[in-house]
């Protein structure tokens, strides 16, 4: 259970990742990014511990690029798990508007940002995102 893209895919994505991790308004854009895309998406987060949700979000997302690098698929597993119709029932079409709320939210945190970058963003993030899909 693992994906492997070319390391020039992930190593783009990832210096990227690093360069908007530099702020927490990164985080915080991006939750008020995904969370205007849909009153279902805001309604999921009425009861949650943001800052907390925050952090999580910062290791979800590394754990998506090292997946596309190759590394087990197991934490990802796991958290498609928690995601799905048992758990937070996160629907399997909301993963789409997640991917683009943060591709938008990288373009405007990455001063280095450009439209083939945005493209290696969504080809790293596809194949974890895929296996969170499957154990919906």
């Amino acid at each position: 259970m693992t994906a492997m893209l070319p390391e020039s895919s992930t190593n783009q994505v990832f210096q990227s990742y690093g360069r908007c991790c530099q702020s927490e308004r990164f985080f915080e854009d991006f939750y008020s990014n995904f969370m205007s895309r849909s009153d279902e998406v805001r309604a999921m987060f009425d009861d949650t511990d943001m800052a907390e949700q925050r952090r999580l979000l910062r290791a979800g997302i590394s754990w998506l690029i090292m997946y596309a690098r190759g590394s087990s698929g197991l934490k990802l597993h796991d958290l498609g798990k928690s995601h799905n119709r048992e758990g937070y029932n996160v629907r399997p079409g909301w993963y789409e508007l997640w991917v683009d709320a943060l591709v938008e939210t990288v373009a405007r945190h990455d001063p280095e940002f450009t439209p083939a970058l945005a493209h290696e963003w969504r080809k790293v993030l596809h194949p974890g995102i895929e296996l969170m899909r499957a154990v919906y």
